[in-house]
């Protein structure tokens, strides 16, 4: 919004103040992602600028790590175990996560204060501890190590951010549209993939893509609850950090940042595209 031409010194000053003060806190919150994609390209072993770097020669600078990346057996036995549980997770935590949010629209429900708090609470939980509890949990049941105990244990965690953002989503919907089809002679099946699902597909997607990220990301639960053969990427990258010091998690960090970038992108689209159909922004 442009300053107004009847604003006096103090809001002037506010006015330019205020933006500098924003300007500082982006600058604070992506400056430590920005560095890393510079440092990604050093042709030297170290993640520090070194002085060809600094001086902008061509000879500081390199591709190496990037290959190092695609061709290692390792990190892309990481990268296959990151999309094959990250997507399965999204699917059992988007199927949960929609079922509870239409659960809770719905005026009827008793107790849905505690309900949504129970759904949510592994957003509370410190994340050791719901680790710790995984554990043992899925050790008794014979899941621990094994793929699948990973995927249920990201799925647990994902599905809040499902319910979150469909509920959201639900709180502009139309309850007298699912009555209206239910008069004209549609089945509840039908009502809810003809009328329901298109109404609400935005925020399911939104959702979805907030617990892929929050699987793909995970470090902690997939240390303790998996093994070697679950080995994920942030896995890789951690061990990587203490084992050995190379610039390819440099270079696999500028990557996922890249994806992360792409998958925002996406959500904001899908949110602008959700306030459009409710009517809350202009066409």
């Amino acid at each position: 919004m442009a300053l107004p031409s009847y604003a006096g010194k103090l809001e002037t000053t506010w006015y330019y103040v205020y933006r500098i003060i924003c300007g500082m806190i982006l600058f604070f919150l992506i400056a430590p992602i920005v560095v890393i994609i510079p440092l990604s390209f050093n042709a030297e072993p170290y993640f520090t600028f070194s002085k060809e770097m600094l001086a902008f020669d061509p000879a500081g600078f390199s591709t190496k790590w990037y290959q190092d990346f695609f061709s290692d057996r390792n990190w892309q036995g990481a990268v296959k175990n990151s999309f094959i549980i990250a997507i399965f997770s999204t699917m059992i935590s988007v199927t949960l996560g929609t079922v509870a949010a239409l659960g809770l629209s719905r005026s009827e429900m008793p107790y849905k204060t505690l309900v949504m708090g129970i759904l949510i609470s592994p957003m509370i939980v410190p994340l050791i501890i719901s680790a710790a509890g995984m554990f043992f949990f899925y050790t008794e049941i014979g899941l621990a190590s094994t793929h699948l105990g990973v995927i249920l244990a990201h799925a647990a965690l994902a599905t809040p951010f499902v319910v979150i953002t469909v509920t959201a989503t639900l709180v502009g919907f139309d309850q007298s549209l699912t009555r209206a089809a239910a008069t004209l002679g549609a089945s509840p099946t039908t009502t809810f993939f003809r009328v329901i699902v298109p109404l609400i597909l935005p925020g399911v997607i939104s959702g979805g893509l907030f617990a892929f990220v929050t699987s793909f990301d995970e470090v902690v639960v997939v240390k303790f609850v998996g093994s070697y053969q679950q080995r994920t990427i942030p896995w890789a990258m951690f061990s990587g950090i203490r084992e050995q010091i190379s610039p390819t998690i440099l270079a696999v960090a500028t990557l996922l940042v890249i994806f992360s970038i792409c998958l925002l992108t996406v959500v904001e689209l899908l949110r602008r595209r959700n306030e459009r159909q409710r009517g809350l922004s202009p066409a």
